[in-house]
Formats: C-alpha cells, structure tokens, sequence
C-alpha cells in the first residue's frame, strides 16, 4: 500500500505536468501493456519481446521512463525475485538501468526529470537495494555488469539512501569488494562504484580497509603499469584517497600493513624520456594528493591525529620520498606546471614543524656531478625565473615551511646574504649558477634597477620576508646590507631597507603611466616585507624613518584613492608599526611626531578607516581553508592537468580589486598577524594622541600662593585665573559645535566628497588643533571638579565639627553658671551665719576665699582647654575659607549663621546671669 501510494503520487505530479495528451496517453497505455505481457505473458518468448521493447522504449522516451516509474517497478522486481529465466532478468536489470538513465531528448527547466523521479522511489524500498546486491552473485557476465552500472547511476543521483542501505544489508560491502576480482570490465565498474560510495562515507571506509582493499588496490595499479598505466589506475588513486582522507585510523593501517613503498614507486620516472602524456600527468597529480593526505593527517585538532601526521611526515621521509619529489618539481621541466606545483606543496607540506625533514631539505643537492648546488638554491632560482605564476606561489611556499619557526634555517639562509660586486648585481640570470642563495636573492632584488623588472624583485622580496620573520639576528644582519647605486659616480650606497621603499613608489608609478594593474601584487608583497622587517624591532624603524621621504610617501600612499584597499590598509599598518614601535627622541621622529603628521596630513578618522577597509576587503575577511585545494576526480582532472592554461586569467582584478594571486600569498596566518598587530596599532595610536608631548600640569603654577601675597588678593587672582578658563573652555564649546555642524553639513553630501573636503590643509591643522585644547582644556576641569568635590566634603566635615564644639561650649557654659549660681548662695549663707552670729571659731573668710581660689581653677582649666580646641579650629576654618573663596564661595555666608548661633548662646547664658542676681 506504501508503494502504490508513493506511485500515485508521483503519477499525479506527471499529470499536473504534462497534463492528459494524447502522445501521453498512448505511451502510458504502450508500456502498460508490454508490462501486463512481462507479468502475465503465457510463451517466453512473448515475454522475451516485450522486455526487449520496453527497454528500448524506455531508453529512448522521456514519457515512457514517466510511464515505467509510475507502475514498472513492481513488475519487473517480481522478475529479479524469480529469477527462473536469465535473459530476462538481464532484460529487467538493463530495464531498470534504462529507466535511471537521462535521455537524450532536451526538456524543459520546469520538466520533472525521470530519471531521478525513478531513483528517489527505487532507493526507497531497502529490499530492492538487497535484491540488487544479491544479483551479483550471479554467473551470468551481463547480469553482474548491469546491476554495477545501475547501483552506480543509483549513488550518483541518490548517494545517502543507498549508503544508508548498503551498511544495513549483511555482507553488503564484501560483494562489492569482491568485485576487484573479477573480470576487468565487471572490475573497472566496480571501481567506479567504489569510489562514488566512499565519498564522505567513515564507517564505509573502514569496512572497506577491512575486507583487504588497500591490497586490492594496489594490486591493481601494478598490473595497469603504476603511473604509465590508463585511467583505472585513476580511479585505484582516486578509491585510495578517499579512504585514507581525512581518516587517521585508515591512515595508520596502511602505514602498518601495506606500508608507504608502494605509493612511492608510483612517483619514480621509469626511462631516460621522462615522457609525460596526459594520462600520466593525472596519475601523478592523484599519487601526489594521497602523499599530501598522508602528511597532512586526519583532524588538525585531535593531537593523536597530530602525533600520526608526524609519524607519516618521518616514514615517508625515510623511505627518500623528498628525492622523488625534487625530482618531479625541479629537475622534470618536461612534466607539465601542474606537477610541478604539487610536488612544491607536497615539499612544503613534509618539513613544515618536522626538524628532521628541514635538515634534510638543507643539506639536499641536485644537478650533475660536476654541477652541483643546493636544491634550495634550485627552489630559489625556480622563483625568480619561472613565467608561470601557480608554480611561483607553489616554490614559494617552501621557503615559507622552511622559514616557518626554523630560526637555525633562516640564520642560514641569512649568512649567504653578501652583496655583489656592480659587475655580478645586475649580471643577466643566465650567470647565478654558481652563486650563494643570498647573492642570488640580493641579485633577484636589485635586477630591477638593470631592466626596470620589478616582477622578479617582488619575488625575491617575498622570499626575503620569510627570511626576517620573527627573526631579531636576520633583521640585524639584513639592515646593514647596502646596495650599490646603479651609477656609483652618481650616488653612494643604500641601504636595503631604503632600496625596497624607492621599489614601492617605482611600482606605484609605473602603475599609473600604464594604466592597468598587471602588477597590482607587487606593491602589497613588498609592503609585507616591510611590515615584517619593521615588527618588534625599532632599528628598522629608525632606518625607515631616517629618510624624510620615506614617510611623507607612505602618508601619500594611504591618502590616495587610486590604490587599492589591500595597499592603503598595509601601508597603514606599516605607519602604525612606526609608532608602536619607535624608541627615538629625535625631534620629527619619535612617535609623537608620527602621530602628529598621521593627524594633520590624513587624520584620525581617514587613518582608522583605512584598516577597517582592508580587514573588510575579501583578502582578510573571508575564512582561509587549510587546504585549498579540491579533491581530483575525473570532473576537473583535465582542468588540473591543465593549470598552465589558466593561470594567468586575472583579468578579474579591476580597479580598487587585489590581484587573485595574493589570496594564496597572504595565507590565514598573515591576516590573523596583521589583525594582532592592528589592535595594537590601534591603542597605540589612540593612547600617544590623548597624552600630548608637552604635558599640561594638573595644577598651573596660578594656582599656588605667592610668598608675602595677602590673602585678599591671593582669592581675588584665584578668582580671575577661573573667570578666564571657564572663558576658554566656553570658547572652545563653542568653536567645537560650530565644528560638528559643519561637518555634519559637509557629511550630508556624498561620502566620497567628504574625504576631500576634511583633507585641506589649513582646516584639518585647525581642527586638530582644537580637538587638542579641548582635550586640554575638558581635564583641567575634570580636575578642578574633583578638587572642589573633595573641599565640599571637607566642608561637611567642618560644619559637623562646628555643630559639635557649639554643644561642648553651651554645656561648659552651663556648668560654669551653676558654679557663679553655688558661689552666690554660698555668700548668702556666710551672710547670714554672720549676722546671726553662728560662726564661732570659723574662718568664714578663709573658707570662701578657699572655695572661690578652687573654683576659678577648674574654671581656668577647662577655659584653657577650650580656647586651645577654638585655636585649632580658628586654624582650620581660615584655611577652609582661603580654599572656598578661591572657587569662588561666598564664605561671610557661610559662616554667619555659625556666629548668630554662638551670639545667641551667649546671649541666653548673660540673661540667666541677670536673672539669678
């Protein structure tokens, strides 16, 4: 019921379609009979015909294979169920194969297409998958060939469900393996078939690696004659890659079993000819791609896969495959570019981080007998001479694993550095064969100067970028290097550093007199080097800077519109690298004076924006794959082959566009160096232009008090100095909002207008200017609010002080009336003792005297204490008073409520003084 549901469905879209037309309909009723006779035929023969004519039909018509999908299927798989007569199950599975087959009839964009109509729905339905499998157990030839044909047209238009299948049914995979073995044609499909179920399929791979097909394999390919052999020794090569790509435990079982020798023979050129057909060219370029897979690992992240990669890197090293591989990159000139390219990566890739596999590199020689020379130095002059821009990339590309973190490498490389007599500097290249790498190098820089080439000069500096990085002793060394002028009458020597800049404006005019960009590579390549020369050691720096020139140069270069965003962007990474990293004093040099130009001649905003440009720019946004390169299959092997007939096509790089090589060049680690190194450049910038060189003290020397000045007028200059920077500042205010609104008004307009506009001279130093008072001017008063918050608080405190001395002082002053008050009673008491008489043998006399004598010195004593406490408070208070007239407090104010309180205290205590006499 399932399935016929499905049917109906599918027959109602090819109705919707197509609608009811007669052609339609006469084909439907056509194969609906031939079916009806297939199932319910009573002579063989009958039945015999009428498979062999729907077959053909539905071979030939795209509404037949509509018709067969909506009611064959069920018919012809009760026929492969059977199995009773031969020719027709080889009828129904040729059938079949028909009916997943395109026709060659065109059809409309809107059309379903049959053929994957009748895939989706035979791949629904495992057991058909299963029943397919079990054909190949069949002895008839044809019978096994067409069910691999037909499994291979199923994967390729529904690849998961049939996976899927496959793992789920038992012995699924052995009876595809054991295809191998078979006849060569029922072989060569099977391998076919093999290699499109293993795409992106794990468990698969390592089933496959299980049932022995590694041996299988290889097998194969020294039969068909290893690397001389056809195209099924492709298609071993392309089986092999997908089971060992991306899969470390494949991977460690081929190295463990089968071993790394027989992928390598299959690099070894057989004859003195060294004949390179097409075929073979392909065969290569797959052998190449499994021994890149094999150094490049399984997943970069596990570090178990990383320990293996390693493994892989020393095995195949062992086993001299490196002699293989300079043999087909340097030595075959005769294999095409493509080769050539691979055999580079694959070098690059076996001594990138593997110190063993570096040493070996170095210590490699090539050539005759009688001739030899490094093979680096070989790799060298590749890079300087080649034509072909893909092999360039890929030769350099081994400099730069070689370079890679190997500062022992590049102390070596560096030693060579000497520069040549006039006569061998501009020597034709034909004469460097016995040079040193570094004389070649140097020659490579220079050669510009002889024929105005600055190609070679930009590959040499590519190179020479390796050399430096990282690499404080190779800076050092390279620094010192002077070249000679082309006229020594006419100039003295220069420095390197000094002659790469001079390239930089020569590629840029030359540029302009052209009017195209052929070289728009050549200046950021050498603006690399600059900015990797200049990194983290400020010697570069000041050489750089030494020459005047040289910085109004690269001011110009970020201001012009004409270049593209990759070379304003690094040209502003290379000025920022002049700030961060400059140690000098000199007056015009220091960093301040870099900030200060970056200020008045592009400004701040037009600076920023530079770098937000480039690291929006396609070569620094986009995500950079670790491999770039696409697995080969036989879709694009003849574009591979061929990569000598497509390398030059830039034709793409327009104005304000980087030039397509440069996406290879600047590798996802340069961009993440330079986005670092931007966000230093960034706070550096920022952090030097708010703390101006002449510093503005805290406090100004108007502040202070001068000796022998009165307090009156001390307040009053206090008061002036503030009325004049409040002044200012107000000013300033001022002048800023008309600022703004000009440059909102003058922002309205077009975004491309603005640039200029803001760019006039006299009216950015204007700007600029202001913005710095401002900023001046805006601490001041952050710091006079902070001191005049702090006296606030001090006047708090005092006020609360006061309060509390006024409490004490009431209370002493009660208790000293209660004293007067004891006195007086006392005196009324000796009063009347007296006049009565009563003070027989008493000294009333001696005794008030005592009394009053006792009194007046606790009295004296706590008035004594008292007036020590108002001293110190007095002390206070005049200092208060100095400091809040000085912001301009009203202090008579401020203290007049404190004295009508004490008067009124005082007051109170006579009146109680009247009351008790």
């Amino acid at each position: 019921m399932k399935k016929m549901d499905l049917v109906s469905g599918y027959k109602g879209v090819v109705g919707l379609m197509f609608g009811n037309e007669d052609s339609n309909s006469n084909e439907d009723s056509y194969v609906e009979r031939l079916l009806d006779c297939i199932k319910n035929g009573k002579l063989v023969e009958d039945r015999r015909n009428a498979m062999a004519e729907l077959q053909a039909v539905v071979a030939d018509s795209h509404s037949a294979q509509l018709a067969f999908g909506t009611m064959g299927f069920p018919v012809l798989f009760g026929v492969l169920q059977e199995r009773e007569d031969v020719e027709m199950v080889r009828g129904a599975v040729e059938t079949l194969l028909s009916a997943l087959t395109p026709t060659q009839s065109k059809s409309h964009k809107n059309e379903v297409q049959p053929a994957l109509m009748n895939a989706d729905l035979l791949s629904r339905d495992e057991q058909n998958i299963s029943l397919l499998l079990n054909l190949l157990s069949e002895d008839d030839f044809y019978v096994r060939y067409y069910t691999l044909q037909l499994l291979t047209a199923l994967l390729t238009n529904s690849h998961v469900r049939l996976q899927e299948a496959i793992l789920t049914i038992p012995r699924g995979i052995t009876r595809l393996v054991d295809m191998l073995m078979d006849r060569e044609v029922i072989r060569n499909e099977a391998l076919l078939l093999l290699t499109y179920l293993t795409r992106e399929a794990e468990e698969i791979q390592k089933i496959l690696v299980f049932e022995g097909a590694f041996e299988k394999i290889f097998s194969i390919i020294k039969e068909e004659g290893g690397s001389d052999g056809g195209v099924v020794v492709q298609d071993c090569l392309e089986l092999l890659n997908n089971l060992i790509r991306s899969n470390a435990s494949n991977q460690v079982l081929l190295r463990e079993t089968i071993g790394f020798d027989s992928i390598i023979s299959i690099l070894k050129l057989r004859g003195s000819t060294y004949s390179f057909s097409q075929q073979k060219t392909i065969n290569l370029l797959c052998v190449l791609e499994t021994i890149r897979l094999l150094i490049n690992g399984g997943s970069e992240v596990d570090p178990a896969k990383q320990i293996e990669k390693s493994t892989n890197k020393t095995v195949l090293a062992q086993r001299n495959v490196l002699d293989h591989l300079l043999m087909l990159g340097v030595e075959s000139q005769r294999a095409s570019v493509a080769v050539r390219c691979a055999a580079f990566r694959c070098i690059g890739d076996l001594i990138f981080g593997h110190r063993q596999n570096l040493d070996t590199l170095a210590s490699k020689f090539l050539g005759d007998e009688l001739q030899l020379e490094p093979a680096l130095n070989s790799i060298l002059r590749i890079i300087l001479r080649t034509s072909s821009m893909q092999e360039f990339i890929a030769a350099d590309y081994v400099f730069k694993s070689f370079c890679e973190g190997n500062a022992d490498g590049q102390k070596m490389l560096a030693s060579t550095l000497i520069p040549q007599p006039l006569s061998l500097t501009h020597a034709p290249f034909e004469e460097d064969v016995n040079m040193s790498f570094g004389s070649m190098l140097l020659h490579g820089l220079a050669l510009s100067e002889h024929d105005g080439d600055l190609e070679t000069t930009c590959r040499a500096a590519s190179v020479l970028s390796y050399v430096l990085k990282d690499n404080i002793q190779c800076k050092e060394k390279v620094l010192q290097i002077e070249i000679e002028s082309p006229t020594p009458s006419l100039g003295a020597p220069e420095p390197l550093l000094h002659r790469m800049v001079k390239y930089l404006a020569l590629a840029f005019s030359k540029k302009g007199k052209d009017g195209n960009s052929t070289n728009s590579y050549i200046q950021p390549i050498i603006l690399k080097l600059l900015v990797t020369w200049l990194y983290n050691y400020p010697n570069a720096v000041h050489s750089f800077l030494s020459s005047r020139p040289h910085l109004t140069y690269i001011i110009e270069l970020i201001s012009n519109s004409d270049t593209t965003v990759c070379v304003r962007g690094l040209a502003a990474v290379l000025l920022g690298e002049c700030v961060i990293f400059n140690k000098s004093i000199e007056s015009g040099k220091d960093a301040f004076s870099i900030v200060d130009s970056i200020s008045q001649k592009v400004g701040l905003t037009s600076y920023f924006q530079r770098l937000d440009e480039m690291q929006n720019s396609s070569l620094f946004s986009s995500e950079k794959p670790v491999e770039s390169h696409n697995p080969l299959t036989k879709a694009n092997n003849n574009s591979m082959s061929d990569v000598e007939d497509i390398e030059d096509d830039v034709e793409g790089d327009r104005k304000n566009e980087d030039h397509p090589m440069l996406a290879e060049m600047f590798d996802s680690q340069f961009v993440n160096f330079i986005k670092n190194l931007e966000s230093s450049i960034r706070d550096g910038v920022v952090n030097i232009y708010s703390h101006p060189k002449s510093d503005v003290s805290v406090i100004p020397a108007e502040l202070e008090q001068r000796k022998y000045e009165a307090d009156v007028d001390y307040i009053k200059r206090l008061k002036l100095f503030l009325e004049k920077q409040c002044s200012e500042i107000q000013d300033l205010l001022n002048r800023n909002t008309i600022l703004a609104e000009d440059l909102a008004k003058t922002s309205g307009g077009d975004s491309s207008q603005t640039e200029p506009r803001l760019s006039s001279g006299s009216e950015r130093v204007q700007i600029e200017k202001l913005k710095r008072e401002l900023l001046e001017a805006s601490q001041r008063v952050d710091n006079l609010k902070n001191e005049n918050s702090k006296l606030e608080n001090e006047v708090s405190s005092y006020k609360t002080l006061s309060a509390k001395i006024e409490n004490d002082l009431k209370s002493l002053s009660d208790a000293y009336s209660s004293l007067e008050q004891a006195n007086y009673h006392l005196e009324n008491e000796v009063k009347a003792l007296k006049s009565s008489g009563s003070t027989s043998g008493l000294d009333i006399e001696a005794i008030k005297a005592e009394a009053k004598e006792e009194a007046q010195k606790e009295s004296e004593a706590e008035l004594g204490d008292l007036l020590v406490c108002l001293g110190q408070e007095q002390s206070k208070v005049e200092k208060l008073s100095a400091r809040l007239m000085e912001l301009g407090e009203d202090v008579d104010a401020l203290l007049e409520g404190i004295g009508d309180d004490m008067g009124a205290a005082e007051d109170d205590d006579d009146e109680d003084d009247e009351d008790d006499k």
